[in-house]
């Protein structure tokens, strides 16, 4: 009688055992449906969206556009019948827009890109735009062609070169040729030394800007505007609010920057320290003795300034540089942090002398 109930006793424990078990071996099992779903969802998106979140499926499709515009080239220089030759020149102009849209690319993904695939990614941009180029030039020798107004034939217009009679200068007969410019005629200021030069954008819908061949000169600019062009500038201090599009820089020596751009390039800069704001990563090519820190600028309205051209975030990208000749894995020699004891403090330049030149 007593084995009886015990044997009662033990039987609904064993059924709340069981039913515990199997509770717990359910909820594993929906956890592992859960996550097997997961899985395929990410890997589905993946394929469906062109935004890369992996350095392979970002060199995947940069690689596979490489050959599609080398194959484009190649065409386009064994062309021979009079139909094809009369759109060779909208041919060429399409890959110039290829090229354009492969370097935006690098662009909007440098943030989670390694710098050594930045720069040889960068590298090979570069290469493709020195290849269409010279196509260009064989098949359209009147049209000059170029994306940094550097071409084979202006190359050749000694108008252009850069001369120096001293030859301790940094900027030499030889650097000078290889960096013929052609400085745009957009408003500007040129030709100046020793003067303070003052430049105020109403709005981001201005144009581009131009300071060429300026000397011992400090440049004050507020506002927004699109593009700024920088060419041959020695002893120079330059202040400018935020850029909306681009800043090229090409010869700098001895001067100090302080601007904010979505991007930017530096050639050809030598012992100058840049304060920037960037949303993509600074681009140096040909450069030595350049360092870099973050943005310091004040001015009246200028945080307006920065949030209407999507600038008023620091990204830290001012560190990030990309030293265009540089594609070593380790730390590129030519630039370099400027350590903090050593930066200048905040500008104010809306609380500076009176301006002895201005447009």
């Amino acid at each position: 009688m007593e084995e009886n109930q015990s044997e009662t006793s033990e039987k609904p424990q064993d059924i709340i055992a069981q039913k515990k078990h199997a509770a717990m071996i359910e909820r594993l099992s929906n956890l592992h449906q859960s996550r097997l779903q997961q899985a395929i969802s990410r890997k589905s998106d993946s394929n469906d969206v062109p935004a890369f979140e992996s350095t392979k499926s970002f060199t995947d499709r940069f690689y596979e556009s490489k050959k599609q515009i080398e194959s484009e080239i190649n065409r386009c220089r064994l062309v021979t019948d009079p139909e094809s030759k009369a759109n060779i020149k909208s041919d060429l102009d399409k890959l110039s827009i290829s090229i354009s849209e492969l370097e935006k690319l690098v662009a909007e993904n440098s943030y989670f890109l390694p710098s050594y695939e930045v720069r040889a990614s960068l590298k090979t941009i570069s290469d493709l735009k020195e290849t269409l180029e010279s196509v260009n030039y064989e098949l359209l020798p009147k049209k000059k062609f170029s994306f940094r107004n550097k071409s084979i034939a202006a190359k050749k217009d000694q108008r252009n070169v850069v001369t120096t009679e001293n030859e301790n200068s940094g900027f030499d007969s030889v650097l000078a040729e290889k960096c013929s410019i052609q400085v745009r005629d957009s408003p500007g200021f040129r030709n100046k030394e020793g003067v303070v030069l003052v430049k105020s954008f109403g709005s981001s819908k201005e144009g581009d800007f131009t300071l060429s061949d300026l000397n011992s000169c400090e440049v004050r600019v507020t506002g927004c505007f699109r593009a700024l062009y920088i060419h041959r500038l020695r002893n120079c201090r330059v202040y400018v609010g935020p850029v909306t599009g681009s800043i090229l820089i090409e010869q700098a020596e001895d001067c100090l920057f302080m601007m904010a751009s979505h991007q930017m390039r530096i050639h050809h800069a030598k012992k100058t320290d840049f304060y920037l704001r960037v949303r993509s990563r600074p681009i140096i090519e040909d450069c030595n003795s350049v360092r870099f820190a973050p943005y310091l600028l004040c001015y009246e309205g200028i945080d307006k300034d920065l949030k209407d051209s999507s600038l008023d975030e620091e990204t830290g990208n001012w560190a990030n540089v990309d030293d265009f000749k540089w594609l070593r894995a380790v730390q590129s020699p030519n630039w370099s942090i400027i350590p903090e004891e050593d930066r200048v403090s905040a500008v104010n330049i809306s609380s500076l002398d009176t301006p002895s030149d201005d447009v």
